[in-house]
């Protein structure tokens, strides 16, 4: 850890507290990074490809410091940075993504070959560890994630009787974090540093942190961020050092600055350099077409005609079938909540708001975006739109406690990697017939929202043996309150289980509980679906065929909605992922440049 003389160190008051300095230091990229030290354990900012310190992570990559105990909600990137460094000794998360472009290898490798103790939290646990740490408490309680085998996987997390009550819950100690990266649109010359648009776990995660460091774009004379409107700030008593660093999150976006260069990631991730140099800033810093996108605003795409990958009137394909389906069961009523890397998800909330659900409210961003419009899905405008859209910008932490946990949510339309006739989910790893195991990216949040939401909906894309399996591998998720009268007296509203794959719709029998098939896609026969499927298959009395879509709902889908098609990256193959990537990359430039040159000549 940082001696107590260095900059930005920690130091103790007269009664023995540790506290921060109530200015940080303002330093270099090089001077952050050398705060970093040997086994610290390190916490990571941002959210997906948003506001990640890529700069800071490849310096850090790049020093001395070893032994570093990764610990965050996600992995993704930063995590790869580190791994391909050598850096990491213990990960701690409770999901690994790189969004579009599928598993982490360096990730996947590490934990299949178990070189890494790899810990799974869940998202409610690690916010109330951090809570813990935050207040200075010696452990905070949650609610179990019944039905799930999640508490077997967290060797802090005990479940224990509640004083007042007893009943069971969850309890946790401090997650304390010797070090935090950041980084953020701006910080002002007194060290306040300003967030814009979703906040992840940011300010759950600096509070418990003894060190903040924090690249910025810009720094801005005290007062400026009085008057910038809506956006939330870490105080300067919570940070420890700042540089200033334009493009310090290239190629992950940053707004108001710039957007995520999805091309420069796909180069990247492709492989070949490595990722050290392939994430070096360009010598001419952040393209300025990323720059003029960061300004397009949604109106600007509202009144502009979109390409569509499909040209009406070509019949509906299964993507479109299965997203028209899963809109339909979304309402005025509806809460829904867009989850880590959910395409199909995000495109049914967007088309039920934009035709028979207007009143619907739908948060993205893990809930850091709340109530969006349904703009349409640009893959370089989507967090544009939705921090511009949005009713209110928030953070992971306290979505949780005023929405999640309260059970106003309705729906979090999730992808499951394996499920089982009893409807219970993993998306942890899968073992191998002759031994070993495939990691899969976790369960983010799954565990704890399967019961907290009024309905548990979940999609496999590609309905086969290996996907619906007699019984899964890991229980990471699964809906453990099932009873409407033990759903009410923990404070959720009831509604059933469903799982809508490529071939059918199931729904969970409350009696049996297993899952029995409702409904059939267009032209697929029950024995079809026998075949694909790892268990006996129930079907309804009235187990009818999905209507095929009507014309307008598939020309909004196509054109206002989802335009470039990012729904179908749920239905590839790794393989044919690469190619359609491209595909999308393409038109998506393609549309944004025309955007930009329409508002911005």
């Amino acid at each position: 850890m940082t001696g107590a003389g260095e900059p930005g160190a920690s130091h103790r008051d007269t009664a023995g507290n540790l506290t921060k300095p109530n200015r940080p230091v303002f330093t270099d990229l090089a001077g952050l990074a050398a705060m970093v030290a040997d086994g610290d354990r390190l916490g990571v900012g941002g959210h997906h490809f948003a506001r990640l310190p890529i700069a800071l992570l490849r310096a850090v990559a790049g020093g001395k410091a070893r032994d570093l105990r990764y610990c965050a909600w996600a992995g993704g990137l930063p995590l790869e940075i580190l791994l391909e460094a050598d850096a990491v000794a213990s990960i701690d998360i409770c999901f690994s993504s790189l969004d579009i472009f599928g598993l982490p290898p360096r990730f996947r490798a590490a934990a299949e070959a178990e070189r890494l103790p790899v810990r799974d939290w869940t998202a409610l646990a690690m916010i109330e560890a951090l809570r813990a740490a935050q207040q200075n408490l010696p452990s905070r309680t949650f609610q179990l994630p019944r039905g799930s085998a999640m508490m077997e996987r967290m060797p802090t997390a005990r479940s224990v009787a509640d004083p007042l009550t007893g009943e069971p819950v969850g309890a946790v100690p401090p997650l304390v974090l010797d070090t935090l990266l950041l980084h953020a649109p701006r910080a002002d010359e007194s060290g306040n540093v300003q967030i814009v648009g979703a906040r992840a776990l940011d300010l759950a995660m600096a509070g418990a942190a003894h060190k903040v460091l924090v690249t910025v774009d810009e720094i801005v004379p005290v007062g400026i961020l009085a008057g910038m409107g809506r956006q939330t700030v870490i105080y300067r008593n919570q940070v420890s050092a700042i540089a200033k660093v334009p493009g310090g999150a290239w190629p992950t976006s940053c707004l108001p600055h710039y957007v995520t260069d999805y091309e420069a990631l796909a180069s990247v991730l492709a492989g070949g350099a490595s990722l050290a140099d392939g994430l070096a800033l360009p010598k001419d810093g952040v393209p300025i077409r990323l720059r003029k996108a960061a300004g397009i605003s949604a109106a600007a795409a509202a009144h502009m005609p979109l390409p569509a990958v499909h040209a009406a009137p070509a019949p509906a394909t299964v993507d479109e079938v299965m997203a028209v389906r899963l809109a339909a069961e979304l309402d005025n009523d509806s809460f829904a909540s867009a989850g880590a890397v959910s395409p199909l998800a995000n495109v049914a909330y967007r088309l039920a708001k934009a035709t028979h659900a207007p009143g619907m409210i739908i948060a993205t961003m893990s809930c850091g975006h709340i109530d969006v419009a349904p703009s349409p899905l640009l893959l370089s405008l989507i967090e544009v739109f939705d921090a511009e859209t949005a009713a209110a910008h928030a953070g992971g932490d306290d979505t949780y406690s005023a929405l999640y946990q309260a059970g106003a949510v309705t729906h979090e339309i999730i992808a499951a990697a394996q499920v089982d006739r009893f409807a219970r989910v993993n998306n942890i790893a899968i073992r191998r017939a002759k031994g070993g195991f495939i990691r899969l990216p976790g369960q983010g949040g799954m565990a704890d929202v399967a019961n907290m939401h009024r309905d548990c909906v979940l999609y496999v894309t590609r309905h086969s043996p290996l996907s619906l399996v007699a019984e899964v591998d890991i229980v990471s998720s699964a809906r453990g309150l099932l009873d409407a009268e033990e759903r009410a007296r923990h404070g959720y509203r009831t509604s059933g289980t469903k799982l809508f794959t490529d071939l059918c719709v199931f729904e969970l029998d409350p009696a049996s509980g297993e899952l029995v098939v409702t409904e059939l896609m267009p032209g697929v026969g029950r024995d079809t679906v026998s075949r694909a499927t790892g268990f006996p298959v129930r079907f309804a009395e009235r187990c009818g065929e999905i209507a095929a879509p009507d014309g307008e709902t598939i020309e909004i889908l196509r054109r206002r909605i989802d335009p470039l098609g990012l729904r179908r990256l749920e239905f590839v193959g790794a393989r044919e992922r690469g190619v359609l990537i491209a595909e999308i990359l393409a038109a998506d430039r393609a549309v944004v440049d025309a955007l930009a040159a329409r508002e911005q000549p």
